[in-house]
């Protein structure tokens, strides 16, 4: 941790956007990841693709993406960044019942994209619980962290290999 002032507060302690007007851009990238414990029956059907919404992946997929790029609608303070990329990866552990959901985001600007990778997370994670609750109420989502940041003044971030399920 640092002894860094917020940054979304001014001097009076009020909410504020950040002014990044004057920061140059640079490349940045983020990668978030976060898991939804399923149960047996639930990750039967999405290994099966036997969900009678449809293709639980393919929808999770597209959720995040979306999420990703609306996040500035969903958390006040955060800036409309262009995002160039943006992906959503999965990993099925079928022995601890559980999915994986990676998230990507990459843009040229002058804020970062940390916020657009957690949101895109978070929305394939609920997703996949919208998808499958006829199945299994008892769903658990999280932890949902960063592991990775490049890019922008304050630097790169790597999430130890030892915490890289969770904080």
């Amino acid at each position: 941790m640092t002894d860094q002032p917020f940054t979304h507060l001014d001097s009076q302690g009020q909410a504020i956007m950040v002014d990044v007007g004057s920061k140059e851009p640079t490349n940045r990238l983020a990668v978030a990841r976060g898991e939804i414990a399923v149960g047996p029956a639930v990750m039967r059907a999405i290994v099966n693709q036997s969900v009678k919404k449809g293709d639980v992946l393919a929808v999770a997929r597209v959720a995040g993406i979306m999420g990703a790029k609306r996040t500035p609608l969903l958390i006040p303070l955060c800036h409309q960044v262009m995002i160039t990329k943006c992906s959503v990866d999965f990993e099925l552990d079928e022995a601890q019942e559980k999915v994986v959901v990676i998230c990507q985001v990459a843009s040229q600007g002058q804020t970062g994209v940390e916020m657009e990778a957690l949101t895109g997370v978070a929305a394939a994670l609920l997703t996949i619980y919208d998808m499958c609750k006829a199945l299994d109420k008892g769903m658990v989502m999280g932890p949902i962290f960063l592991t990775d940041k490049s890019g922008g003044q304050s630097g790169d971030f790597h999430r130890p290999a030892a915490t890289s399920t969770g904080p």
